[in-house]
């Protein structure tokens, strides 16, 4: 990647989709259900990231691990759920001002129990059995995988080992203790992540859902690593509301990072030689287009992640 090229990444897709669908706060999984009930906002969701300058878009099935179904009497939608995703994003870049070819599809491997939650009730053969049902599920629709929110060595390794079962790219993004930007949310240190990652021959390593104080902080632990880095914060004002089996509609947003403060944490980051770029949790469309014009500006140009 030369050191003018920014891969732009989208936003909080599913706070984006609470937003617009009226914060269906009855809803088990709603940013799933809404699928089912209101395509047209998840397609108006995407459509708005793609148009703001996003060049590589996540799929609406963060939630749809199998763990995560069942919990909730859903298991036996998990086929339905990941193909309404992948059809509502190409219709989505199909009503765009952009073609397939100018864009990449991220396919998403996430916690499988719960965000900020470390996994450590369940041996590591079955979280990689649920992560290779994921992979499989998505695999003919996507052109990468984007791993995300790892907050344990533990989910790392297993992550990890289910994408070289199929040979496939390792992008990796860890979310940090907003108290301790040195740490993941586990307790164990930044720095072992990011060797375990060298080791792996990691293709990238983000941090993201974390906020973007903490981001910048922890990104000086970056400076000796060749392996290429980025990140994409929240925009919550604190996430230790956020209890086990809870959803995201317990926190709530910050009334200071607005699409100008955003990119100022956003420029900070790639001036510390940060080349992935976007936003997780809060950060919507019109930060992404204030980013995306800005880069621009400045003489970068933003691209997809070319495999």
């Amino acid at each position: 990647m030369k050191s003018n090229q920014i891969v732009l990444l989208d936003g909080g897709i599913g706070q984006e989709i609470y937003k617009r669908a009226g914060s269906p706060e009855s809803k088990t999984l709603w940013s799933l259900q809404i699928m089912r009930d209101n395509p047209d906002i998840v397609v108006g969701v995407h459509k708005d990231f793609i148009n703001a300058g996003s060049k590589v878009l996540s799929l609406n099935n963060y939630a749809a691990t199998p763990s995560r179904l069942e919990r909730v009497g859903m298991r036996d939608s998990f086929d339905e759920i990941h193909s309404l995703s992948i059809q509502l994003l190409n219709t989505a870049i199909s009503e765009s001002k952009y073609t397939r070819s100018d864009l990449s599809i991220a396919g998403c491997l996430p916690p499988l129990i719960a965000s900020y939650t470390a996994e450590d009730r369940r041996g590591n053969k079955e979280l990689f059995d649920e992560y290779i049902l994921l992979i499989e599920q998505q695999i003919d629709d996507v052109d990468l995988f984007l791993v995300e929110t790892m907050s344990s060595i533990k989910e790392i390794i297993v992550v990890t080992d289910a994408l070289d079962h199929f040979g496939l790219g390792k992008y990796v993004s860890l979310t940090l203790d907003d108290d301790y930007p040195n740490l993941l949310r586990s307790g164990e240190n930044l720095v072992d992540a990011i060797k375990l990652l060298e080791m792996k021959s990691a293709d990238a390593i983000l941090l993201n859902c974390s906020c973007p104080e903490t981001i910048s902080s922890a990104l000086t632990k970056f400076k000796n690593i060749d392996i290429p880095f980025g990140a994409y914060a929240n925009g919550f004002s604190s996430v230790k509301d956020l209890k086990f089996g809870k959803s995201v509609n317990v926190l709530e947003a910050r009334n200071d990072l607005g699409p100008d403060e955003y990119l100022k944490f956003v420029m900070d980051w790639i001036s510390k030689g940060a080349r992935i770029i976007g936003g997780c949790c809060e950060i919507g469309p019109k930060h992404i287009n204030r980013v995306s014009d800005q880069l621009h500006l400045n003489g970068y140009t933003t691209m997809k992640l070319r495999l």
